[in-house]
């Protein structure tokens, strides 16, 4: 059986993934921040699922994070498959309004944790000759988002590492793959405060969706997947638009 490792699972698109990987028989080891919340969703997954769960309760935006997982794996004497880096959050709002404590703590998640997971799960992956590696980014990461500037920003950046490693990695069995969806029915979007803007009325997946037409595109070791007709379009627009355009349309979608 394989091991899939999964960040942010206790809700939303990771929780997705976890039932997802989990009912494909594979084992799965849970990280997020919140204990009661894992111990229940091991509870669940191994009683639904008859796989073996494992979960780490901890702080990602910790600089010790990294070692703090790959120390649970040496002791459980576990090697990685597949990698969901998926643990999120969102500081919105204008840029000179926002709390800077708070996006040095989305940076340091959506870039310095990503990347440093990333580095010392691929040279278990290469030992392996195998593994796949979902960076979960977002619309965001082909748009600047005025009102959205550092989240936007992070996303560009998980975009950008996954395409670099995709092309190194692309004559191995180890794929990358950016899954990039739109607007989420997450508690992602109440926490940003952002739940009743234009976004999020019109075009909302659900989180279970998102994962049912990522799982199959990953497992085949694809570049890039964008869900839904709406945000496809949404990425094509972005792309032939003018920038003055695009932060038109984002300032008014964030209202």
């Amino acid at each position: 059986m394989k091991t899939a490792l999964i960040t942010g699972t206790t809700s939303g698109i990771g929780k997705a993934f976890a039932e997802k990987f989990a009912s494909m028989g594979n084992n799965i080891i849970l990280v997020s921040r919140n204990e009661e919340k894992l111990k229940r969703q091991q509870n669940d997954l191994q009683s639904q699922y008859h796989v073996a769960v494992k979960f780490i309760a901890c702080e990602l935006t910790q600089s010790n994070a990294v070692d703090l997982i790959f120390e649970r794996l040496n002791n459980w004497q576990v090697s990685v498959d597949y990698l969901v880096n998926n643990a999120g959050f969102n500081e919105c709002g204008l840029f000179t309004n926002t709390d800077m404590e708070q996006e040095m703590k989305m940076i340091d998640l959506h870039i310095r944790f990503v990347t440093q997971i990333t580095k010392r799960i691929l040279p278990m992956m290469k030992k392996n000759n195998y593994g796949r590696i979902v960076n979960v980014g977002s619309t965001g990461s082909f748009i600047p988002s005025p009102s959205d500037a550092v989240y936007s920003a992070t996303k560009a950046y998980i975009m950008s590492f996954s395409n670099a490693l995709y092309g190194e990695l692309k004559k191995t069995d180890i794929k990358i793959t950016s899954l990039c969806p739109g607007a989420t029915e997450t508690e992602f979007a109440a926490k940003a405060n952002i739940q009743n803007t234009l976004l999020f009325k019109y075009a909302v997946m659900k989180p279970e969706s998102v994962v049912e037409i990522a799982y199959p595109k990953l497992m085949k070791g694809k570049r890039l997947v964008v869900p839904g007709i709406y945000n496809k379009l949404l990425v094509f627009f972005s792309k032939i638009l003018p920038i003055g355009v695009t932060n038109s349309i984002t300032l008014t979608m964030m209202k």
